[in-house]
């Protein structure tokens, strides 16, 4: 029996539902290919991880607000771009404000330690571009 997949891929994770710079937009439409396309080989390992990684990050004990904060720290300390990028971009739709990234963003640098700054340069730089893209009107 194999799990229907439902990778952790947000309502807002679609062409048209908000906008979003070329290089946010090349970032998602990559992702949504490689996940299809991993997806649909069936592998029943590969299936049942992408359906933990969607439900790990529902609503519950903590919001998924505070969820996606632990994955952005998360992410910063094992150094991973592309996660980072998406856990931004996820923290940006569900609200988060400029001070409570980058309070996030120092727990991760503490943890992580000075390795994590190149990849806290482009954590910022990619925040800069949610904000500016939710100012546009």
């Amino acid at each position: 029996m194999t799990d229907a997949p439902t990778p952790h891929t947000p309502p807002h994770d679609h062409a048209g539902d908000h906008v979003e710079s070329d290089a946010l937009a090349e970032f998602r439409l990559f992702r949504e290919r490689m996940n299809t396309r991993i997806l649909g080989e069936n592998n029943l390992v590969i299936n049942r991880f992408f359906n933990l990684d969607g439900r790990a990050y529902e609503s519950g004990a903590l919001s998924v607000k505070t969820k996606e904060l632990l994955g952005l720290v998360a992410s910063l300390v094992l150094r991973c771009d592309d996660c980072i990028t998406y856990h931004i971009v996820r923290c940006a739709e569900e609200g988060v404000s400029r001070d409570e990234v980058f309070e996030t963003m120092s727990i991760g640098l503490i943890v992580g330690g000075s390795i994590v700054i190149p990849h806290l340069r482009r954590a910022v730089d990619r925040w800069d571009e949610t904000e500016k893209l939710r100012s546009t009107p």
